[in-house]
């Protein structure tokens, strides 16, 4: 019996990892074993993964030493943070150098880092169109992804980068879905300035993830941007109507206003949505759901997540 190569995944009990995870699992030929990193083992979402057949370790992107034992053995890594976990893009930053150090100590042959736009390419601090957070930067969830890469290139095992696009689960978990206006009727409220969203189911990032695993050393150096449809606002309140049986309108918001809302990141999302509808149709061009397809041919379209997930959106 041959010993299937292993891949090693971090943040396998959250949206992308858990989707890598499965599809590695599912993939009838069988190609690769699936290492689920978690920095809690004992977690029910652990538990679940190794009862599909992932071996579980622990290992935690703070912690470089616990790296290096997680990724030993293994020739693939995925790499990935969760800057919602923390608010801090200096944190984010230092567990993308340390995750990027180890792969090459354990000498992984290929890694996948999930990873965005540094904005202030596009965007430079003393450019007003965008205000500056956090004295740095533009967009701060993207900015210290996207910063990273250089470590990536020069510093981890031979890598791929892989940018996912607006995730749909933010519906669910972000609130973002419709809302009732003052006449109760549901209203889809997005600061899209005009400009259409490209938007992806999160497990298929983990799944168009695995895609670039299988091509193996091709991919290496290939930036691949992912989205399931790239929709408009008055296309995604059709799509929530239809599904939800209730009328939706879309209100494109100012991006002043959603950037006052006041909830954690509010000012950092309207940053992102500014930063989609100024690069217009140069931004679509790095998130593709051709590209999705060619990964992962499964990738379910708006329509289709929102089938089996219309149930779980809080209607507010």
């Amino acid at each position: 019996m041959v010993e299937r190569k292993i891949i090693a995944v971090m943040g396998a009990t959250g949206a992308q990892g858990g989707g890598l995870v499965r599809a590695i699992l599912a993939d009838p030929e069988r190609r690769f074993a699936a290492r689920a990193i978690t920095r809690k083992p004992d977690s029910e979402k652990a538990q679940a993964l190794a009862a599909l057949g992932a071996e579980v370790v622990a290992g935690d992107s703070d912690q470089p030493a616990s790296l290096e034992r997680a990724f030993a053995g293994a020739s693939g890594a995925f790499c990935v943070t969760n800057f919602w976990e923390h608010f801090s893009p200096e944190r984010e930053l230092e567990q993308a150098g340390a995750m990027a150090r180890a792969t090459r100590r354990a000498g992984v042959e290929h890694v996948v880092w999930s990873t965005l736009e540094d904005t202030r390419k596009w965007v430079p601090l003393d450019d007003a169109r965008l205000p500056t957070l956090m004295g740095k930067y533009k967009v701060p969830h993207f900015d210290a992804k996207g910063e990273a890469d250089a470590i990536f290139a020069a510093e981890a095992a031979p890598t791929s980068y892989l940018l996912a696009a607006f995730y749909w689960e933010n519906f669910i978990y972000f609130g973002m879905g419709p809302r009732k206006g003052d006449d109760g009727n549901l209203v889809l409220a997005l600061p899209l300035g005009g400009a259409p969203l490209p938007g992806i189911a999160a497990g298929d990032i983990g799944a168009c993830a695995y895609g670039l695993f299988r091509r193996g050393p091709s991919a290496v150096g290939e930036r691949a941007g992912v989205a399931g449809e790239v929709l408009t606002g008055s296309e995604m309140a059709a799509a929530f109507t239809r599904r939800l049986g209730r009328p939706v309108s879309f209100h494109d918001m100012p991006f002043d206003v959603y950037r006052g809302l006041g909830f954690p990141g509010a000012e950092d999302l309207g940053n992102m949505f500014q930063f989609h509808a100024l690069l217009g149709e140069e931004f679509l061009g790095f998130r593709s759901p051709a590209t999705a397809r060619a990964l992962h041919p499964k990738v379910l379209p708006f329509d289709a997540w929102l089938a089996a997930n219309a149930e779980r959106i809080p209607i507010g």
